[in-house]
């Protein structure tokens, strides 16, 4: 694998997401690469970066409570495209180790959200998990 920056909360990557119900079917693999957002980063116990990074989607929720619509200003910070609509799910995850991922591409970061943005989608991701809504799909 190639040298690459370790991923950092806000940041904005390229990454092949698997939502929950395509690996409840048994898929292993996400469907297409699609901007992730890192929402939390910790250590392990053999001290690899874990990230923690949920979907970016030109979809629509569907009046779900756990997706927030990406303001324009935060689709140029994170390098997205400007003319599409675009949420952010926080209610879907996958967890990853970047270090020995994959999954990762050396030049799959796009950007970066603002810290206020981050803290908001941390936020509403802290709602998920606390209504008990956030599915997390381990990649490691």
């Amino acid at each position: 694998m190639a040298e690459r920056a370790p991923p950092a909360v806000g940041d904005v990557w390229r990454y092949p997401f698997l939502w929950s119900r395509e690996a409840a079917r048994g898929e292993t693999e996400g469907r297409k690469v699609r901007p992730v957002a890192m929402t939390l980063l910790t250590r392990n116990a053999a001290g690899e970066t874990e990230v923690l990074m949920v979907p970016i989607t030109s979809q629509a929720p569907g009046g779900s409570p756990f997706a927030m619509e990406v303001p324009d200003i935060e689709k140029r910070r994170a390098g997205l495209d400007q003319h599409l609509r675009l949420w952010v799910v926080t209610d879907e995850a996958n967890i990853d180790l970047p270090e020995r991922s994959f999954y990762f591409e050396p030049d799959g970061r796009l950007g970066a959200f603002g810290l206020q943005f981050t803290k908001a989608v941390q936020a509403l991701m802290i709602q998920a998990l606390k209504a008990r809504k956030l599915k997390g799909t381990s990649r490691r």
